[in-house]
């Protein structure tokens, strides 16, 4: 580097240079290539030196980007910065350094500087339009340089907590619970009162200065007010109150130590360190976690209040009660109490042998062991056994038992890593750290010697925030009182990653942990299909109740006008009201199976039937992990094939978190793990074609000629990160490294296949074996990965001596810095293997270096030392520094990393989308990992376009949102397609979109929107944005997850499913299904969701209609009997008829029949929308089926009565009324049996068994029980009847012409539908049965064509930044490493 780049260095962070003048662009400085400080685009003091040579546009507009957003950050910066900065360069600098401001033309840039292409921003029909054209800009942010880095939340408002519980009320609103949700409002009030009272008396003391009120505590008064709003709000985590407010304690007053709480136990809480007999007096909650619903004290009454909620039930036990009333039955007086206990103890059978599993589940999770220490001595206890105050013993890749605070580990200064993605979704490893007076304590003997307490803030759910203190009481530590923070806390459900072990005070236990506070009780989910039948089941009580009161009334009108025919009747006389009541009693007894009482326990059992199928099903069951689906709960099986929403978590759902270093570009040549055959590398006219595989790049690593580029490429991977090694016999090379991000821990791994293995790490230095080589690098700075740089770089100096500086990063930020002449010849065979790499969903990042002088790294180490310790700004200085020496890089190539997918997910979701369902994902991981991720999985399509919220206020949110909406609207009229919108919102912004005035302009736009992804949100944000979703939309929702963090939501949506067979399995125990592999969701809602809800649907509409048919029957017939109650047909056989005769068709409809096979509803995803759109169970078809019903018993009754009118027998006897009512009976029977039979698609042996067999069961029980009930005294009506029946012509006669004057009509009615009035579904019917071919494939490769023609626009666009790392902090940790020492074994 020559002089005048010295004396640029020199003076612009001072230096050796005396004068600290600004700094202004000298004729004689040589201009830098790609580097400089500030953009003169800024207005206020900036310099900038750069190249006079041309620039390519692309690094032209990188540069006024970059430097746009460096000015808006000094302009908020207050204490200005002149004496680092020179004098901003005036107008023909800028035009000589960027060209004139008009040489960009609109028509070849977007509006933030994006090149555009033939179709940049969404798709339209009509692409020339310019409004759409200039709609669709106003909605796409993917080509947007983002100035904000995507946040989390900060935890739920008082609003979102308060309608996240209305909400868990409102579903299970019952009288009784609105009542005692009215208590605790009134409670709640009281103690609001009290609260508030507390406050202004602390407030008033505080003026008098007067702090001996509060339990003689110094602490500030501050803290007292945000206990009280935590206490209203329910939440510990972002309530403050600025001590501004009050007046400044005097020096007596103030106590050292952080202040949290007002001493009076009150607020905070105690907890004694090793120490039960002391912490037994809080009697603090046990460390048992229960995700079952019911115990053994609650079960009777929760399941009682749950069945009796279903409006059918209350109506039996009240018929069955009035049937109790002497002088009121026409019937027995057990035929509906006996079948109502019947129905009950079915349903309490399957209700325990559910909980009995989640039960078991919870006892497998508590009786896990955990080290505990007594005495001098870690012993093994279960995690049930384990209470607050106790210290354990973790160690590494076990989970953590309860909330703990950390007091040392194996590691240096007390550090530990942790994996947070069953807690918060986020895939990067999390860096703890025990405070510096408690990481001595390495042994037993050490911790019990430690004596003193803690007081921490009261049990709350806030992920990311915790205070507390120490407070020591001799012993090693001395009499100290120490602060803690979140950075010593480890959370239950975390997992302790590359960490031998950790020493811990445990401090919340069993649902007392931050966890737990974030789930929700089990809640009581009821169907939609279950909500429907009961208002049907209510309007069918109000007709059965107008029948009951019109037959009494026409009861009491004839008794009147015939009194005097009646008189041997003995009729009471002056008691007309009472007689009115009792007949409404009667008729009530009479009609009450017009509701179906063997409807429930057959709905139970078909669901029951349905679950199983579920569980046996092959096609799902997951041989690697031997884990089959599994129903935990029958109830919801229906709710599977009606579902309009997923909400979905990322991390061990969609991904399975491990990344694997797949291919590389070195030099402009392609190397893969795997190399298809015919994509081998040849030579073509002297130019490589196709892909080496790693084996054949060893060997090239021996060639001189390729040598020098492929070993600084390797030698880059090994080097240029932030990983440390651990020595583990049980590991790959018997190393395992160590890594904050698994993409870094993939590219060292990825090394080690060219035989570069990373191996020993010191403070100054790094150890690697080189083709079986020790080489030592000493590592003179790292400049530090984030979201506004997109890169890393480190400067080394080798063990030859030279200085290098090795950089990974974005491919945006690494090809604007690169030294064109030395990088020419492969820039552009490594742009088409990023294009490459991209269509495949790999991860890329660019690899580039340079060689560094000494005297030029002399000089500008001395700047990144005053930058490193200055007190403003100190990471944006360091990030200027570092753009002085990432300059003139030399291209060596790029990585492609594969972040796995769940097999399938692809598939999965493209199908899921075909067949109308909308998924959003809800993932606590970073903004660009989650946007990665999509693509990857097809949930966002390549011609999407991106609307990317990362707002930090309430109003910002707001507008956004606002103007967002107003372009969708404004294109309305238009030929845009609206489809391809997808919404991308960080967890910050995501706080401020579920606030009052903000959910509904959220939600619009969300519901507007194909895909949604939130990022960086929290459990209870998820759970959030499913209950907003199902409040505001009447749509049945499904949450997936696989982790503890995933429990609210999954139980906040309609239905939940879980991910079983992974290292957390709370969420499966939670689920209402579980299933091994997101691709099984596929079949489970597409196939066994459609079969369940089509089945349930057609089971429901039969069992009403078969029960209307035969008791409207009854009311026709009193019309005949003068309305005395006289019932058609013999008692025991009204109740057979829905237990025996009837009850077997329903259940092969409900658990065997098929409108659509497997394969059909698998290759027509579109058929799942008739569920959606609730085509087979509705209103329309409930009173469509109860019509009928009344026409088919009107037609059986009146011609059947027309047809026996004269039923003299050839001796001249007459039938009488039980031989008339066997054949009404028997008519009614095989109509209903027939109307069976003309609704099943799909016969089997079990439906032939039903059908047929249920009528052939009448005919040979009636025989039967006419001989035995007389003999036994249990009826005597059929005493004698056979032969007049059997043998009588006219018996069969009427059966047969009865039943088919029935079917007629409905026989002519299905043809019509099927012919004049198709559905979809009928076509498919149609393909099934005469297998006709699918030409779809021809259609399947025309679209991945137009998929990689728009994937490629996508890229050239904006380029995919998909690199996953932690930002800021990884330097001073490798600085605290030396792996060549013996780590403490902690005993």
């Amino acid at each position: 580097m020559n002089q005048g780049n010295n004396d640029f260095y020199l003076t612009a962070y001072g230096g050796d240079d005396e004068s600290q003048e600004n700094l202004v662009r000298s004729p004689g400085t040589e201009n830098t290539s790609h580097s400089y400080l500030h953009s003169p685009l800024v207005d206020d003091d900036s310099v900038s030196v750069h190249s006079s040579k041309p620039r390519r546009p692309a690094q032209q507009l990188s540069l006024r980007r970059e430097a746009g957003r460096e000015g808006r950050t000094r302009r908020d910066d207050t204490s200005g910065g002149g004496a680092l900065y020179g004098e901003p360069l005036h107008e023909t600098e800028y035009e000589d350094n960027y060209g004139p401001p008009d040489s960009y033309a609109p028509s070849d840039y977007g509006p933030s500087g994006t090149a555009s292409i033939s179709k940049p921003f969404g798709r339209s029909r009509n692409s020339t339009d310019s409004d759409q054209q200039r709609i669709m800009e106003k909605l796409d942010d993917s080509h947007l340089d983002r100035e904000f880095e995507s946040q989390p939340s900060r935890g739920p408002t008082m609003y979102q907590r308060m309608q996240f519980m209305n909400d868990t009320d409102e579903e299970n609103d019952t009288p009784l619970r609105r009542a005692s949700t009215l208590l605790k409002r009134q409670l709640s009030k009281r103690r609001q009162a009290s609260t508030d009272g507390a406050l202004r008396r602390s407030l008033l003391a505080h003026e008098n200065g007067s702090y001996s009120a509060y339990g003689g505590s110094n602490i500030p008064l501050q803290n007292l007010a945000e206990d009280s709003e935590r206490q209203a709000t329910g939440y510990n985590g972002n309530a403050s109150m600025s001590m501004s407010n009050f007046e400044t304690p005097t020096e007596e007053q103030e106590m050292p130590g952080p202040a949290f709480g007002s001493g009076n136990g009150d607020n905070f809480r105690t907890v004694h360190i090793g120490n039960r007999e002391s912490n037994a007096q809080y009697k603090y909650k046990h460390n048992r976690v229960s995700t079952a619903k019911y115990n053994f004290l609650t079960f009777l009454p929760k399941f009682l209040f749950e069945q009796f909620s279903k409006y059918a039930n209350v109506f039996f036990l009240f018929t069955g009660c009035i049937q109790q009333i002497d002088g009121v039955t026409p019937t027995s007086r057990w035929t509906t109490i006996v079948p109502l206990a019947v129905v009950l103890a079915a349903t309490a059978v399957k209700e325990l042998a559910e909980d009995l599993k989640r039960h078991s589940s919870d006892a497998e999770m508590n009786k896990s062991t955990a080290r505990v220490l007594d005495g001098t001595a870690f012993v093994e206890k279960a995690w049930r056994d384990i209470e607050v105050g106790d210290i354990v013993r973790v160690e590494n890749k076990e989970a953590i038992p309860a909330d703990i605070v950390m007091l040392s580990s194996s590691e240096p200064e007390g550090m530990c890593y942790i994996e947070t993605s069953n807690l918060d979704g986020e895939t990067n490893l999390k860096v703890k750290q025990g405070l510096p007076e408690t990481a001595k304590l390495l042994t037993p003997n050490d911790l019990q010697d430690l004596r003193g307490h803690m007081k921490t803030e009261l049990p709350n759910d806030s992920l990311y925030t915790f205070e507390g203190t120490l407070v020591s009481e001799g012993g090693k530590i001395g009499f100290k009182e120490l602060s803690l923070d979140p950075t010593q806390v480890l959370l239950r459900g975390a997992i302790l990653r590359n960490t031998s072990w950790i020493y811990a005070v445990v401090i919340f236990t069993g649902h007392e942990t931050k966890l737990m506070r974030n789930a929700t009780a089990a809640p009581i989910k009821r169907t939609s299909v279950e909500k429907t039948t009961n208002r049907q089941i209510i309007f069918l009580f109000i007709i059965l109740v107008l029948l009951a009161v019109l037959s009494a009334l026409g009861s009491q009108i004839l008794t009147s006008r015939n009194s005097d025919h009646l008189q041997y009747l003995q009729l009471p006389k002056g008691e007309g009201a009472k007689t009115f009541v009792k007949n409404i009693l009667t008729f009530i007894i009479l009609y009450n199976n017009l509701i179906p009482i063997s409807l429930i326990v057959t709905m139970e059992v078909v669901k029951f039937q349905q679950a199983q199928l579920i569980n046996a099903d092959m096609d799902m069951y997951d041989e690697s992990s031997d884990t089959p689906a599994l129903a935990r709960t029958s109830s919801l099986v229906e709710e599977l094939g009606q579902v309009e929403y997923i909400f979905s978590d990322k991390t061990g759902t969609l991904t399975q978190n491990i990344m694997e270093f797949r291919q590389c570009s070195v030099g402009g040549i392609m190397y893969s793990d795997v190399v298809e055959a015919g994509k081998r590398a040849r030579v073509v006219d002297g130019e490589v074609v196709g892909q080496y595989d790693f084996g054949q790049l060893k060997e090239q690593l021996m060639d001189s000629e390729r040598n020098a580029m492929v070993f600084e490429f390797f030698q880059l991977l090994a080097t240029c990160h932030t990983v440390i090694p651990e020595r583990q016999a049980d590991a790959p090379g018997g190393i395992e490294y160590q890594a904050s991000s698994p993409d870094e821990g993939a590219l060292v791994k990825g090394a080690t296949l060219a035989d570069f293995v990373f191996h020993t790490r010191k403070p100054r230095s790094i150890t690697v074996r080189v083709m079986g080589v020790d080489k030592e690098y000493e590592v003179l700075n790292v400049n530090e990965f984030n979201s506004t740089r997109k890169r890393m770089s480190v400067l080394l100096r080798c063990p030859d001596g030279s200085i290098k500086l090795y950089c990974k990063g974005a491919d945006t930020v690494i090809l604007e810095r690169l030294d064109e002449a030395a990088s020419s010849h492969c820039v552009q065979a490594t742009l088409r293997h990023l294009e490459e790499y991209a269509t495949e969903g790999l991860r890329t990042l660019c690899i580039a270096m340079r060689d560094v002088g000494a005297d030029e790294y002399r000089k500008w180490s001395a700047m990144h030392a005053r930058a490193s310790t200055t007190l403003t700004n100190r990471q944006q200085e360091l990030d200027r520094v570092a753009e002085l020496i990432e300059r003139d890089l030399v291209l060596l190539g790029a990585t492609a990393i594969e972040d796995k997918l769940q097999d399938g997910v692809p598939q999965t979701i493209y199908t899921l989308a075909q067949a109308g369902i909308k998924i959003w994902v809800l993932t606590g991981d970073r903004q660009e990992t989650a946007i990665n991720i999509g693509y990857s999985c097809k949930l966002i399509q390549e011609d999407f376009s991106l609307i990317i919220c990362n707002e930090t206020t309430h109003w910002e949110t707001k507008e956004f949102l606002q103007k967002k909406l107003d372009a969708i609207h404004e294109g309305r009229g238009s030929n845009i397609d609206f489809d391809s919108l997808a919404l991308i919102i960080d967890g910050r912004s995501l706080d401020f979109a579920l606030e009052k005035d903000i959910e509904a302009l959220f939600l619009e736009l969300a519901t507007l929107c194909k895909a949604v992804v939130c990022c960086r949100v929290s459990p209870l944000q998820k759970a959030l944005v499913v209950k907003l979703v199902k409040r505001r939309r009447k749509a049945i929702l499904l949450a997936i997850g696989d982790g503890a963090n995933d429990v609210s939501m999954i139980q906040a949506a309609h239905v939940g499913v879980g991910i079983s067979g992974q290292e957390g399995l709370q969420a499966a125990r939670s689920a209402d299904f579980a299933i091994a592999q997101f691709r099984y969701l596929r079949k489970l809602l597409l196939v066994h969701g459609a079969w369940s809800y089509h089945r349930l649907s057609k089971m429901i509409l039969f069992s009403f209609y078969k029960n209307i048919t035969l008791y409207i029957t009854q009311f026709w017939f009193a019309f005949f009997n003068v309305f005395s109650g006289q019932t058609v047909y013999e008692s025991w056989s009204i109740t057979f008829y829905t237990v025996f005769f009837t009850v077997m068709p329903p259940f092969a409809i409900g658990v065997f029949d098929q409108f659509l096979n497997a394969r059909s509803l698998d290759r027509y995803p579109e058929m799942y929308k008739m569920g959606q759109k609730g085509a087979f169970f509705n209103v329309r078809a409930f009173w469509g089926w109860a019509v009928n019903a009344f026409y088919h018993s009107l037609i059986l009754f009146f011609l059947g009565t027309l047809i026996l009118l004269n039923d003299s027998e050839h001796d001249g006897l007459v039938s009488g009324q039980w031989v008339y009512g066997v054949v009404i009976y028997t008519a009614v029977l095989t109509t209903v049996l027939l109307k069976a039979a003309l609704i099943t698609n799909m016969w089997t042996k079990w439906t032939v068994l039903a059908i047929p067999g249920s009528l052939v069961l009448w005919l040979v029980f009636l025989p039967v029980y006419a001989v035995v009930a007389p003999k036994f005294k249990t009826s005597t009506e059929y005493e004698g009847i056979i032969g007049h029946v059997y043998a009588n012509p006219r018996f069969w006669l009427t059966v047969v012409l009865l039943s088919v004057l029935c079917m007629v009509r409905d026989y002519g009615y299905k043809y019509l539908k099927r012919m004049y009035f198709t559905k979809p579904y009928h076509i498919v019917q149609e393909i099934q049965k005469f297998n006709i071919p699918d030409y779809r494939p021809r259609m399947e490769r025309f679209k991945k064509a137009v998929h990689k023609v728009r994937l490629l626009q996508r890229l050239r666009r904006t380029r995919g930044y998909a690199f996953s790392q932690n930002e800021g902090g990884q330097e001073k940790l490798i600085r605290a490493y030396d792996t060549t020492m013996e780590k403490p074994s902690g005993y």
